[in-house]
């Protein structure tokens, strides 16, 4: 898998992981709204703030029924179609630009999920440095074809998708955009349950794809993020919001600012965790290692010029001196000194045989 950089971000195996804070439509059409969620997402250290961008026309009709979930947090298509919902979180050209430059402003990466051509463009126009690809739209064959020729890093979400239709999927992009496609597992359920997570179908996009993959998180809490993190994650999503309490779809499954923040610090203190690849002696344990490993200690009182045998020995701390593994060899061995019992066996104690 090679690295992707997404402006100063490098993404990949053993990297820091990329954490998307997903503000989606929590913004209600607000520009006030939007920029206090940027400040959140970069008080927490998040590495990207992501919003979604869409012309309502483009993408849905207007009788088009509202899910389960809509209904559920916005209420049934009498009180407010789902045309009219999806209206009032629509963002104007200009107020993409304004978010897009209060971004550069603090610091924080912007992005943004284009659901249609349109969209692409807009995005596209204004200079973002990635794509995201918005389960809803990962079997949009024609739109992701439209996004691979922008030739930009893009981030392919993957839920209420089988195999094929991901394999589908990525083949489309990364055949123009090859080896910038990272794949998040996802499961489109608004809150998912941890049972219906399959955080290891990562591994399998991992096997078949050879691509960076990470996780687009919908459960509650923080313990898939950190559980994805574990498993080699290079990007997680999470959705947050400014107050779980405010009108709109997403709100109730979003995180609130304290516990986007604890997410973060979670999963940045896991990724250290996993640390290298490589398994050796660290700095930090060398003292600990001579104190708490264990030597050749004498029992006897051995005499210069004596041959050696298992029997003058025992095993104790400190390590400090020949190592345990060696006594099964002592007999090639003769003291080059007398040794007195309780003494820790040094090299220059000893000396082989001829």
């Amino acid at each position: 898998m090679k690295n992707i950089k997404i402006e100063d971000k490098i993404i990949g195996a053993g990297k820091p992981v990329f954490f998307i804070a997903e503000a989606g439509v929590n913004h209600n059409g607000s520009i006030k709204h939007a920029k206090k969620l940027v400040d959140i997402a970069k008080k927490s250290g998040a590495d990207a703030v992501k919003f979604q961008s869409f012309k309502t026309e483009n993408i849905i009709l207007k009788k088009a029924p509202k899910s389960k979930y809509h209904i559920e947090t916005t209420g049934s298509d009498k009180s407010q179609s789902w045309f009219k919902l999806l209206k009032t979180q629509e963002m104007s050209e200009n107020m993409h630009y304004e978010i897009y430059k209060y971004c550069k402003k603090k610091k924080i990466i912007f992005l943004s999920t284009p659901y249609d051509f349109e969209s692409v463009d807009l995005l596209d126009k204004m200079g973002v440095s990635a794509f995201k690809i918005a389960s809803t739209d990962n079997q949009n064959i024609p739109l992701l074809e439209y996004i691979s020729k922008k030739n930009k890093p893009t981030i392919l979400s993957t839920a209420m998708s089988n195999l094929d239709e991901v394999s589908l999927s990525f083949k489309t992009l990364n055949k123009k955009l090859k080896d910038k496609v990272i794949v998040l597992q996802c499961t489109g359920n608004y809150p998912s349950s941890n049972v219906d997570s399959n955080l290891n179908v990562m591994k399998s996009y991992k096997k078949y794809f050879n691509c960076i993959f990470g996780y687009s998180d919908h459960t509650e809490g923080f313990t898939n993020s950190i559980a994805a993190t574990a498993m080699g994650a290079c990007v997680i999503e999470k959705h947050f919001t400014i107050d779980k309490k405010m009108f709109g779809p997403d709100h109730r499954m979003s995180l609130s600012p304290s516990e986007l923040e604890e997410t973060i610090r979670l999963v940045r203190l896991t990724s250290l965790s996993m640390g290298s690849f490589q398994k050796k002696i660290l700095k930090s344990e060398q003292k600990n290692r001579k104190i708490l490993k264990k030597s050749l200690v004498s029992i006897v009182l051995i005499k210069k010029g004596t041959k050696l045998s298992k029997k003058m020995f025992n095993i104790k701390r400190p390590g400090n001196g020949i190592l345990p593994k060696f006594l099964k060899n002592i007999y090639l061995y003769k003291s080059k000194i007398d040794i007195y019992p309780n003494l820790t066996i040094k090299n220059k104690m000893i000396k082989m045989i001829k």
